[in-house]
């Protein structure tokens, strides 16, 4: 494919189309992380105690299988007693005669560990608010592959575009006198930030 100017200007606005509502959103995200601390947020802490049939428990026996996962028929009871909807693939850890799962989404933090002699259940979940909910998908974090890869895809856009910018900033110079300058400009500006402060 021949490479001109207005193949660039193809490629840098159909990036602009792709990325714009990724780009408006993970700008904003960047300001709700930057002052986390100043944001007010108020925790939604659910939490559960309840003591597990004998019968459940002995058809599970961790200590002895090895097992680092719930059974489906504690996730069925779970299910229908509480209204706990507790994926069968998540992984736990069995430590001391206990067994603890961890079960973090974006913006959310659940865990839930059971003691495996007396079959005691108790189970934490603790909603931080749509502010977090946004900012652990900006930082991809207990998120899933799907998102992962849209934020890979979206770098590569973002990057698309910017570079195809930078492109038509170099062929159009000599009509617009400022345009050195202000690349100059954003590019000393962090750097020097960088260097005085955070090096």
């Amino acid at each position: 494919m021949k490479f001109s100017l207005g193949n660039v200007r193809q490629w840098h606005w159909i990036s602009a189309a792709i990325c714009i509502v990724g780009m408006l959103f993970f700008s904003w995200t960047g300001i709700t992380l930057n002052h986390a601390a100043d944001i007010p947020a108020k925790n939604d802490i659910a939490t559960i105690e309840t003591q597990l049939p004998d019968a459940l428990i002995q058809t599970w026996l961790p200590v002895e299988n090895e097992k680092n996962a719930l059974e489906k028929n504690i996730i069925e009871h779970l299910d229908k007693q509480f209204g706990l909807s507790i994926p069968s693939n998540v992984q736990g850890e069995f430590s001391d005669g206990e067994f603890y799962l961890a079960m973090p989404e974006p913006g959310v933090d659940a865990w839930l560990s059971i003691d495996v002699e007396s079959g005691e259940l108790i189970y934490e979940r603790t909603d931080r608010g749509w502010i977090s909910f946004f900012n652990d998908l900006h930082k991809g974090r207990y998120t899933n592959t799907a998102w992962i890869w849209f934020i890979d895809a979206f770098a590569v856009g973002s990057i698309i575009f910017c570079l195809s910018g930078l492109w038509l900033l170099i062929k159009q110079t000599s009509f617009r006198l400022s345009t050195w300058p202000y690349v100059t400009l954003g590019v000393l500006i962090p750097f020097i930030i960088i260097l005085t402060n955070l090096h």
